[in-house]
């Protein structure tokens, strides 16, 4: 059985509101050769049934698996950040040391 997509389709001349974008009812979708590229990719993942339930009450009308992916995606940012901050601590170090 197919899902319907509830995302409204938007017209190149239709102007687009604030409430639009914070509803998260506007999806941008990229096109190559008139076909809609996915976004995202369909994966099986097993998780903690405690896990699953905690997400899905903290998304409470949204989806649960929305919030599941803005999890990973922010603990990855936090990663990144933290390499970062980590590279820039040792040059500055490595530059006391040679001073």
């Amino acid at each position: 059985m197919s899902k319907k997509s509830i995302t409204a389709t938007v017209e190149e001349d239709t102007f687009i509101t604030q409430s639009d974008i914070d509803t998260g009812k506007l999806v941008l979708r990229k096109r190559v050769e008139g076909r809609v590229v996915q976004p995202k990719k369909r994966v099986t993942l097993y998780l903690d049934a405690a896990l699953v339930e905690r997400f899905k009450e903290m998304a409470g009308e949204r989806g649960y698996q929305t919030l599941i992916n803005e999890a990973l995606k922010t603990s990855l940012l936090q990663a990144d950040i933290e390499a970062t901050i980590r590279k820039v601590i040792r040059e500055e170090l490595m530059e006391r040391k040679a001073a």
